[in-house]
């Protein structure tokens, strides 16, 4: 995709205040539209961040905490490195502005990976009756740094759905699921929640038996339109739940006064229950004698859970001194033109020249060009099917890595990434 042929359209670059001035501009149309996610509606390029969906929605912003997952040889030391991942995995949010990216494509796909050498803290846990400190290494039987693969794909354009699949090999940890959002305009702020075809995140440890926990998304709030300062809230009830341990967590996020400055606080229990009964949706519905451990603390700071039948808190994870970690990606003459960052490379070189005008027409034809293979397809009566994923959406939420999705994260752990142009180029 060429950036030359059009030509250059004078424009001021935007400042902070005047984007979101036309943001909300934008957004008072849907007012009282039940989900804005759906209608994919586009904006123009000064009020888009120059990343590409794909690459932004991703849970890895601290890969080592996903790494380390099933180190513990106790069921409840599982769960809290689960919840430790579970607070890290979203830090762009913490550490840096809400933005909007690109939309993504159907067909569309993005790949990368990240090493992880470090060592976390082992969670103190009394296996024998005695609370035990030490180091959890997140490293091979070889002492070298383990490799986190990433691999997604917009496998539904209505409504839209990505399916992503990640995994650590030496470590013996994968999750998997579907990306999908709704969103409503209430006026002065936009409620987000996990769409249909979005059941959380699925991870699973190989190395135990295939042990799965299913971890849910809580409805967040995109607020500050109003005052020209986005920020995210979250003030929701989310689950984790392990059938196999028989361990569920229950995380409450606490809503803020509103004459009081944010604490981004969060209080959860970790608690027996029965997977064939569970009926416990609440907090203050948990049994005393089936807690295991409480957690509380701000989801911007420190976390502690505190074990049952003690009084001392413990350090879950500090988020204060933690920012997202960068990713490795196939060299450019690896990438294939429906690959995320090539696919969207002559808009996001107008946004950083600040040639927007450019940018906007150069996005505009990618979106036509979209809707002429779609109704291509409808005149033909041919069905889409995504090339990494078996299937567009699945009912219970974990989508299924293809042959060619297997033989593509294959290539990134062996650092080989020959992939074939697809026919659909991005459908």
């Amino acid at each position: 995709m060429s950036s030359t042929s059009t030509p250059d359209l004078p424009e001021k670059a935007p400042d902070e205040s005047s984007k979101l001035k036309t943001f909300l501009s934008i957004l008072r149309k849907f007012v009282g539209v039940s989900d804005i996610a759906s209608v994919r509606f586009s904006l123009p390029a000064q009020l888009l961040e120059p990343t590409p969906n794909l690459e932004y929605w991703n849970y890895m912003d601290r890969p080592e905490t996903f790494a380390s997952i099933g180190t513990s040889e106790e069921p409840l030391g599982r769960m809290l490195e689960v919840l430790r991942f579970w607070f890290t995995k979203d830090l762009k949010y913490i550490k840096g502005k809400p933005c909007k990216p690109y939309n993504s494509t159907l067909g569309e796909f993005f790949r990368c990976t990240w090493e992880v050498g470090s060592t976390l803290p082992e969670l103190p846990l009394p296996p024998s009756g005695q609370l035990v400190n030490g180091v959890s290494t997140v490293k091979d039987s070889n002492g070298k740094p383990v490799k986190v693969c990433f691999l997604t794909e917009q496998t539904s354009h209505h409504p839209p759905v990505s399916a992503f699949y990640i995994e650590c090999a030496e470590a013996g940890v994968s999750a998997r699921g579907f990306d999908q959002i709704s969103a409503k305009f209430t006026g002065t702020s936009i409620r987000v929640t996990p769409g249909q075809h979005n059941l959380g995140i699925f991870i699973n440890l190989g190395k135990r038996a295939d042990e799965e926990y299913q971890l849910t998304h809580p409805a967040a709030h995109l607020g500050g339109i109003l005052r020209g300062a986005l920020a995210i809230s979250v003030a929701d009830t989310c689950y984790i739940v392990c059938p196999k341990t028989g361990i569920k967590v229950i995380l409450q996020y606490l809503e803020e006064g509103w004459i009081s400055r944010a604490q981004n606080k969060v209080e959860g229990v970790i608690f027996r229950y029965d997977p064939d009964s569970d009926t416990i949706n609440r907090v203050k519905d948990v049994p005393e004698g089936n807690v295991l451990a409480r957690i509380s603390g701000s989801w911007h700071g420190q976390l502690y859970y505190t074990l049952a039948g003690t009084t001392e808190p413990q350090l879950l994870i500090d988020i204060t001194p933690l920012f997202p970690v960068a990713k490795d990606l196939p060299p450019e003459e690896k990438q294939l033109s429906n690959e995320s960052r090539k696919f969207w490379s002559g808009v996001t070189e107008a946004i950083l020249d600040k040639k927007y005008g450019q940018a906007t027409k150069l996005k505009q034809e990618i979106e036509e060009r979209q809707r002429q293979k779609a109704a291509e397809r409808q005149v033909k009566n041919e069905e889409w099917k995504p090339r990494f994923f078996t299937g567009a959406v699945t009912p219970e939420g974990k989508p299924t890595l293809s042959e060619e999705g297997t033989k593509a994260l294959e290539g990134l752990r062996e650092e080989s990434y020959e992939l074939k142009e697809s026919d659909t180029k991005g459908a």
